[in-house]
Parts: structure tokens; C-alpha cells; sequence
């Protein structure tokens, strides 16, 4: 994404309280609990708020689940299917909500719809054992760093799935962004596989 597009994109002017266009519910959806409400990079508070979240979801994947929702491919590197899962129902599930929220406050992928950086953050731990999150929490920041990275810049072809129509575009760039992220964090988990053994 080139300079002008950045600017268009995240140097225009947001109307105050845009949110309010729409029903309660849909707005308690699309902001993610109102985390996209923040006056101030609405996107990172976003993306803040479902890294915390995420911390407890891997706790009770752990507890519950064990290593049973995460499919090894090697020793070192596995598919987490309970955040998959997650990232996928978030996905899908927030495509009628957000074409509801834009099309109620007329806008087109306002900063303060925040559930598809969600929807990214939970597909960047897709690469990550529960376990891992659970012991070693720092993972999530380094998770939320990766993300933002692909969510803000949109390297390697993640700006042309915004050119989907309407909710899809909002959707399926932070979804790709969260997989590119996924994937640079498998190092970081074979180092902590490696060092923990």
C-alpha cells in the first residue's frame, strides 16, 4: 500500500460517535465491545483488545482440550483448530454485521469497526499451541506486533482482497494478514519448543 493510500485510508477525518448510526448489538459486535470506540487508533485498540481476550481463550483450550485441538504436523509445528475455529466463526459471523453497520452509518470500512482485526489476531495464533500462550504469554505481543505490521502496510497482496465487495473486503484482508502473521510465528515456536525441552 503506497503513501496516498495510507493517507486516504487512515488520514481521514472520522465523525465522532459514527457507531451510533447503528443498532446496539451491531455496534457492540463490530467495535468488539466498544474497544473500536477509542478515539485514537481505533485499528491497534482493536487488535489490543482480542490479544487479551486471547489469553484466556488459550487457557481454557489448555485446560479443556489439551493438545486435542491443536492437529501436529511436525514436532515442532502444529495447526491450533481452536483458534482456526475462532478466527473462522469470527469471519463469517461478523459479515452480516458489518454490512449492517455500514450500511446503517453510510460509510465504507470505518476505523471504528474493529471485529476483523479480530477475526486477524485469532488466525495469527492459528501456528501456536494453547500451551504456549498459556506459558509463555509474551507470544501474544509478539502475535500483535506481526499483525498490525500486515494489517497496516498490506504487503504481498493482502491490499487486493479489500477490493472485495462491502463486509467481505473489511473481512478478508485481516484474515490474510492474520495468516502471513500465523506463519512467521511458527519459528517462534519451534525456538520455544526447542529451548523448553
Amino acid at each position: 500500500m503506497n503513501k496516498e493510500e495510507l493517507k486516504e485510508k487512515y488520514g481521514k477525518k472520522r465523525v465522532p460517535h459514527e457507531w451510533r448510526g447503528t443498532d446496539k448489538f451491531t455496534a457492540l459486535v463490530t467495535t468488539f465491545f466498544g474497544s473500536g470506540m477509542s478515539p485514537k487508533a481505533p485499528g491497534t485498540m482493536g487488535s489490543l483488545a482480542a490479544a487479551i481476550v486471547a489469553y484466556p481463550m488459550a487457557l481454557l483450550a489448555n485446560n479443556l482440550l489439551g493438545n486435542g485441538a491443536e492437529l501436529i504436523l511436525c514436532r515442532f509445528c502444529c495447526v491450533n483448530l481452536y483458534f482456526l475455529m475462532a478466527a473462522l466463526i469470527v469471519f463469517f459471523g461478523a459479515i452480516p454485521f458489518v454490512n449492517k453497520a455500514m450500511r446503517d452509518t453510510g460509510t465504507e470500512d470505518p476505523g471504528w469497526i474493529v471485529i476483523d482485526e479480530v477475526c486477524g489476531i485469532f488466525m495469527a495464533l492459528t501456528f501456536v499451541k494453547s500451551g504456549a500462550i498459556v506459558a509463555y504469554p509474551w507470544i501474544l505481543a509478539i502475535a500483535f506486533v506481526l499483525f498490525r505490521f500486515f494489517d497496516i502496510l498490506k504487503p504481498l497482496g493482502i491490499h487486493r482482497f479489500e477490493k472485495f465487495p462491502r463486509a467481505w473486503g473489511v473481512m478478508a484482508d485481516d484474515l490474510l494478514g492474520g495468516f502471513y502473521a500465523g506463519i512467521l510465528m511458527v519459528p517462534i515456536n519451534i525456538a520455544i519448543n526447542l529451548f523448553s525441552v
